[in-house]
């Protein structure tokens, strides 16, 4: 197996994390499958969260020195949602891998629906509500929710963690995105080592992964801060491209999904 496509797709992962601070895993999993050739799917998600945790933390750093981090929020987050992730990530080791992909590419879409609706920086109010040394209820149960599908699905959650610390605190959209990708980190690595307990993460490919996902993530990280007005517009291309992604794993799973029901 040529290393040429896994540093490939880890170039276009880090760059996704960088820029929106979501699409990681969505998109890890299926390169993984289609694009490099890893054969079982739960080995690409094991091998997908390993490379999408390691990407998402050296990404992060590079927000953290535009300050776009609020770190207290971060790590509530983190911390809360890790706990639904590894109960997710157990859950979705017991189902059968076909579905799961079946199931996931559905989540795909709804992903991609909620991108087209849009999400519009707003001024936010000067420090994010709801962080203080006793988090709010909404950040925890918006945490611990999106914990538990990001295991599930075996993705990082930045897609739906974005969104839950907009709607939980009310920070700007940027601030957002370089705040996600701590849980981003916690949650794929949490979902990495439960899989890798199983013997379901290929080390050589993830490395190759996360050495393309370096370069992408600096790349990604600069275009954000230049282009932070202007999320829709790249929230549209991105919607495009997830539903081409899920509608092609629907394809390939749709008959193992039917023969399993």
């Amino acid at each position: 197996m040529s290393a040429l496509p896994a540093v490939l797709s880890g170039t276009g992962v880090g760059f996704t994390l960088g820029l929106i601070g979501g699409g990681g895993s969505i998109l890890a999993t299926p390169l993984l499958l289609y694009a490099v050739g890893l054969a079982q799917p739960h080995l690409a998600i094991g091998t997908g969260a390993l490379a999408v945790a390691a990407n998402a933390f050296m990404t992060l750093a590079g927000h953290a020195r535009a300050g776009n981090v609020r770190w207290r929020c971060a790590a509530v987050f983190a911390l809360v949602g890790i706990i639904g992730a590894l109960a997710g990530s157990s859950l979705g080791k017991a189902v059968d891998g076909q579905r799961l992909l079946f199931l996931f590419a559905l989540l795909m879409i709804v992903v991609g629906v909620h991108m087209l609706r849009g999400r519009r920086n707003h001024p936010g109010p000067a420090e994010p509500v709801g962080c203080g040394p006793v988090p709010s209820g909404r950040i925890v149960a918006v945490a611990f929710s999106v914990g538990v599908l990001s295991g599930f699905f075996g993705i990082g959650g930045g897609f739906l963690i974005v969104p839950g610390l907009v709607f939980a605190t009310g920070m700007p959209l940027i601030t957002a995105v370089g705040t996600s990708l701590l849980a981003v980190g916690a949650f794929g690595l949490a979902t990495a080592l439960n899989y890798a307990l199983s013997g379901m993460v290929d080390w050589v490919v993830a490395g190759e992964f996360i050495a393309g996902g370096i370069l992408g993530g600096f790349l990604g990280m600069r275009l954000a801060n230049r282009l932070a007005g202007y999320k829709g517009v790249l929230n549209t291309v991105f919607a495009a491209v997830i539903f081409v992604v899920a509608g092609y794993m629907l394809y390939r799973n749709a008959g193992a999904f039917a023969a399993t029901s």
